[in-house]
């Protein structure tokens, strides 16, 4: 059996590799890495991919979310509601720009942010949304657009996690995460469903005037050279990334059907056993793209699992293990224990396997049974 990785990028570069050489060898003879031909080849790719009007590369997944709420003009003071069972980014950015974040607690089922919090916290303050498709499953996107437009406030998609994921919409639409808010941001790091080798992020939107507005806030608030019209900052997709990401896009949904695959996979083992707690699937199986397979461990048995696969030599992750309400830098004496009784239980008891397109199914066997049996 070969040895199990949280991630097998060497793997999936083996069906690749021709092309980013090629691409690589080509950007090294024309010296072009910043704003050259592959980055605009490959936003002009991805546009295509999600059907939305304007893609802007930018450097990585978190300064996609600044540039997104920069471009919206936000501003200090202003409350931005967003999960708190998340990455310290969604919140991380909120905070740089002095805007103030309000947490609320998930849905117990998808782990993405409960709609009816969300009616709950809002204030005469608050000014924008920020629903993250966690581990690869859409957030109640019908839901948060409409307590949106009832209030008069912005959706800012925090789509990291779910690149390629579909979402059936009420009015029988299908379209794709990160592409129904005012505006979506998305990470690149390597271990994404779409990953380059490096850093890299994008903002997505249909919107004209915010696309433009976001364009000069990526590279120091330029549209012409040395003419700064708006605040900005240095946040661009070098060309090598976008060769990665270029040769890697054509196989974005042959990726997210493997990963979904595994997932199944992972499910059958496990389905009946009752301390585990197998991810749940909001609507059809479009609409998760398993970034993350992550499970529930009931009984207080976590820990001690975590402790045996580690012992074994046997990759996990632990994906939060302390919510953004408790973390020293966001903590606020606004919040209140009991309104986040869902991201307290979860934060005890889920753990993620490995997850990504090499996986096979002597691994998955392997992997599951080493589960069970220690859970006996």
């Amino acid at each position: 059996m070969k040895k199990i990785q949280m991630v097998d990028l060497k793997g999936q570069f083996e069906g690749i590799k021709n092309a980013v050489n090629a691409s690589f060898q080509e950007i090294m003879e024309e010296t072009s890495f910043i704003n050259g031909p592959h980055v605009h080849a490959f936003q002009k790719d991805l546009e295509e991919y999600l059907g939305v009007k304007h893609v802007i590369p930018c450097a990585n997944g978190t300064d996609a979310l600044q540039i997104a709420m920069m471009g919206l003009g936000l501003k200090p003071g202003d409350e931005v509601i967003t999960a708190d069972f998340t990455f310290a980014a969604t919140v991380e950015v909120i905070a740089l720009l002095q805007l103030t974040p309000v947490l609320v607690d998930v849905d117990p089922e998808t782990y993405n942010i409960d709609p009816d919090k969300i009616r709950k916290a809002i204030t005469p303050k608050t000014r924008a949304i920020v629903p993250v498709h966690l581990f690869g499953q859409v957030a109640n996107m019908d839901a948060v657009i409409k307590i949106a437009k009832e209030h008069d406030l912005y959706v800012i998609e925090d789509n990291a996690q779910a690149i390629g994921a579909n979402y059936h919409t009420r009015e029988g639409k299908t379209v794709k995460a990160g592409t129904m808010g005012d505006v979506g941001a998305t990470s690149f790091f390597p271990s994404k469903n779409l990953g380059c080798y490096g850093d890299g992020g994008a903002i997505f939107t249909n919107n004209d005037e915010l696309a433009h507005t976001i364009r000069g806030i990526v590279n120091h608030g330029m549209y012409e050279r040395y003419h700064h019209d708006v605040v900005g900052v240095n946040s661009r997709l070098d060309s090598l990334q976008a060769a990665v990401l270029k040769a890697k896009l054509p196989k974005l949904d042959i990726y997210n059907e493997a990963r979904k695959a595994a997932a199944f996979k992972y499910t059958v083992a496990f389905t009946g056993h009752e301390q585990i707690v197998t991810p749940y699937r909001a609507g059809d199986c479009d609409t998760h793209v398993f970034h993350q397979y992550t499970l529930r461990i009931l009984d207080e048995k976590r820990d001690a699992l975590a402790k045996h696969l580690q012992e074994k030599g046997l990759p996990f992750g632990i994906y939060y293990p302390i919510p953004l309400h408790k973390q020293k830098a966001y903590a606020d004496e606004r919040y209140n224990e009991a309104d986040f009784p869902v991201t307290n239980r979860l934060v005890q008891e889920v753990i993620s396997l490995p997850m990504h397109t090499e996986l096979d199914n002597e691994q998955i066997d392997y992997f599951t049974g080493t589960i069970i049996d220690f859970l006996k």
